[in-house]
């Protein structure tokens, strides 16, 4: 690294180095009082490592999004009274950036960015650029900011500050600190998780920093979050778009960087310059070695996102255990894998619960798994409940054949005994339904739909066999490439079996043709003619598309899963269940 700004250089000096620190943390949604410890203990993290700046994500105070929080007065009061505790740490010399909610209580409210140092807050960035699509709905709770303008000096660096959405605008805010003279900016973050995410945000800070002529210091939350799953990976980007330092996915971490700095000539028109703290001597010890830490490859990075987002959901909601019915299949199989990798085996518990038409297979490679993953299992057979309904409903199925009804009998007496379990022990019953059966309604409403949280909701069959692939091979989570799901679960024909020698392609296409017609239709928002025309068979996209739009009923009741593609069901994609539109 270059050698650090003379004490007392101008601001114009050559060259400088600014010791950053990248608060990549995972706070909770409300906590204030939680959030701000966790802020001051990270600040004073970063000034023992000698930092002269830490920068943490969007809205740190408050967690992301808080959402219908923000409409509570009392609320956005509390959040400004803990953000004066987090500039209070900030006493000892190293400078912060946090994120907080701005304004008025009951008033006109902003996503903002707070520069604190010397203990307070010494300067305010109000986000510029609004994100209103997708699962973003940030016009509802807040204004646009539109103040000036300034650059914040750190240690004898231009620092220019803004806010996540602001860096997805070229000729922006950050554009314009560039212009103004700045030497570096920080760019705060609640950027959330889906496949290729990563690539799009490097892609994108790359052009800021080039576009700026500095570089630029990206902080990204990290956590679960309902739906979202924010997956860190924050950067430090230089003007030739060569990444300087990279966090690591999915973990938190106060990732300390040494950032050379050129100096920028000052203008005569250059923006207004908030002094936060004053130029620094030589810093003693060796510099921080820069860290890039390797871009998990793009079915472990999934996998990494299911075990965060049911983690954090699981114990920031205050559950202890979840519950899993356990039917030797694909699905849950690799819901019972993710649990035991987020919360321990210990806390898991599966269920067995075989009918008259579970095959023998199925109930040993239930057992297997269960046994693989070490975690607690049990067998609650069905028949004799199943028998008890079907005589409860003989008077009233007088002169009727057996059909769906009778099979969705045995899902939805699957679905008692795990809310049972659930109400008796405070188990989360965690569902195992994928995308590609809750897209076209394969799936029983109070049924095996029925539970707390849907670990695969939105994970595509075909890639479901990716993940349990992979969570069988050689791995950081499986270092010995044991075989945990067992080879039987992987190669035999999918099945609901809720009659004999059901096969799910008996009431489906096979799923290679299935899932592409899927994520053209959701994900692409395609319509039948685009979708005809793209080379899709016309009678099997005219049978899906149906399928897709009369289950949107079923879905709207649907527990919450993560999110892991760039369009889910839920509050990604909304559309009204009373729909007449055929495209």
């Amino acid at each position: 690294m270059a050698g650090l700004r003379p004490v007392g250089a101008p601001y114009d000096d050559p060259m400088a180095t600014l010791r950053i620190g990248l608060a990549q943390c995972n706070v909770v949604v409300g906590d204030l009082a939680g959030n701000a410890r966790r802020a001051v203990d990270l600040i004073e993290a970063a000034a023992a490592a000698g930092c002269d700046l830490v920068a943490f994500p969007e809205l740190t105070v408050t967690g992301y999004p808080p959402e219908d929080l923000l409409l509570k007065p009392r609320f956005v009061a509390d959040g400004l009274a803990v953000l004066s505790e987090v500039a209070a740490a900030t006493a000892d010399g190293c400078a912060a950036v946090v994120g907080f909610v701005d304004g008025e209580p009951g008033g006109a409210l902003y996503n903002a960015a707070a520069v604190c140092a010397g203990g307070a807050v010494v300067g305010v960035y109000h986000k510029r650029r609004l994100p209103n699509y997708a699962v973003f709905d940030e016009e509802r709770y807040f204004e646009e900011g539109t103040h000036a303008l300034s650059l914040f000096g750190v240690a004898g660096v231009r620092v220019g500050v803004s806010v996540c959405e602001d860096a997805w605008w070229p000729g922006g805010s950050m554009w314009e600190q560039g212009v103004g003279g700045a030497e570096l900016i920080v760019n705060i973050n609640a950027s959330p998780y889906h496949r290729g995410k990563l690539r799009e945000r490097e892609a994108v800070v790359a052009e800021r920093a080039a576009e700026a002529g500095c570089p630029v210091v990206y902080v990204n939350l990290v956590g679960g979050q309902d739906e979202l799953v924010f997956d860190g990976a924050s950067l430090v980007v230089g003007t030739d778009g060569t990444v300087l330092a990279r966090a690591p996915q999915f973990e938190e971490v106060l990732l300390t960087v040494d950032v050379d700095v050129p100096a920028r000539p000052v203008a005569a028109d250059a923006l207004p310059l908030v002094v936060a703290t004053p130029d620094r001597s030589a810093r003693e010890g060796a510099p921080a070695a820069p860290i890039v830490s390797a871009v998990l490859d793009p079915v472990a990075e999934v996998y990494e996102a299911l075990v965060l987002g049911t983690h954090d959901y699981v114990t920031k909601n205050g559950f202890g255990h979840v519950v899993i019915g356990l039917s030797g299949g694909i699905d849950s199989s690799l819901v019972a894998c993710v649990a035991a990798d987020a919360l321990g085996r210990d806390r898991v518990h599966g269920v067995l619960m075989p009918s008259q038409y579970s095959t023998g297979h199925s109930i040993t490679d239930a057992e297997a798994l269960a046994d693989a993953l070490s975690i607690d299992r049990r067998v609650v057979a069905i028949k004799r409940a199943y028998d008890a309904f079907e005589e409860l409903l003989a008077p009233s199925f007088t002169g009727t054949v057996p059909d769906l009804t009778e099979e969705n009998l045995q899902s939805r007496i699957r679905g008692v005994l795990l809310m049972a379990l659930s109400n008796k022990f405070g188990w989360l019953v965690l569902t195992t339904s994928n995308k590609s059966e809750s897209a076209v309604g394969y799936s029983t409403l109070y049924g095996d739909s029925a539970g707390g949280f849907a670990v695969i909701k939105d994970v595509p069959k075909l890639l479901v066999y990716e993940l349990c692939r992979w969570r069988n091979a050689a791995s950081p989570r499986n270092p010995e490439g044991r075989e945990v799901i067992p080879r039987n679960v992987l190669e035999k024909p999918p099945s609901a079996e809720l009659r004999p020698d059901q096969r799910d392609d008996q009431s489906l296409p096979p799923y290679e043709v299935l899932d592409p017609i899927i994520e053209a239709y959701v994900e692409g928002d395609g319509t039948v003619a685009e979708l005809v025309a793209a080379g899709f068979d016309p009678a099997t996209v005219e049978r899906i598309v149906r399928l897709i739009d009369v289950a949107e009923y079923k879905r709207r009741q649907f527990p919450p899963g993560p999110r892991i593609s760039a369009k889910a069901f839920g509050k990604d994609r909304r559309l009204p269940i009373t729909n007449a539109y055929r495209g």
